[in-house]
């Protein structure tokens, strides 16, 4: 079994002071939000074991934030392909993380291309989850989606199991 954890990052700033999407920082909302994303993380094992983080400044902002709620924090590389990836590149690097072959794997990047995926992945799950998640990934939302697998390599569109959504939002109405 493998679970795949894919994060949004948080609010951001409407423009960056370079004039460069990739260079948005989070805002206030954000910077809190990733931190409650974090806490809530550390309350709902199993962590990640590795974890791809876009390199736009809001993702690795977010990661930062949510790893410092962890305590010992999981390995994590930045992939330069999850900037405005789509879902099958976004799939390419789940693929390629077969290589380290982790159990739990989180991929913190952006829309529309993680919803987009979270939707192609989820055959099958918590009914509620679903509903909550077919019109977005909102800002720093998390998707739990466990796979029936022993290999990165055989993810698939269909293939896995929706366990949880999460948002700040939804944390705070609780």
């Amino acid at each position: 079994m493998r679970r795949l954890l894919l994060l949004r990052h948080a609010k951001t700033e409407t423009n960056a002071p370079s004039g460069r999407d990739v260079d948005r920082r989070l805002d206030d909302n954000g910077r809190r939000d990733a931190s409650l994303m974090g806490s809530w993380l550390q309350r709902h094992p199993p962590l990640p074991d590795l974890v791809c983080v876009s390199p736009a400044t809001r993702a690795r902002q977010t990661w930062d934030l949510v790893a410092a709620e962890l305590g010992t924090p999981p390995t994590v590389e930045h992939v330069d392909e999850l900037y405005g990836a789509g879902p099958a590149e976004l799939l390419a690097v789940i693929h390629g993380a077969a290589v380290q072959d982790p159990r739990q794997l989180m991929v913190v990047g952006h829309n529309p291309g993680l919803h987009e995926l979270a939707l192609g992945l989820v055959g099958s799950g918590d009914d509620d989850a679903r509903k909550a998640i077919a019109g977005n990934l909102p800002t720093a939302g998390i998707v739990v989606i466990d796979f029936a697998i022993d290999d990165w390599g055989d993810a698939g569109l269909r293939r896995g199991e929706l366990k949880q959504f999460v948002s700040p939002k939804l944390l705070k109405s609780e």
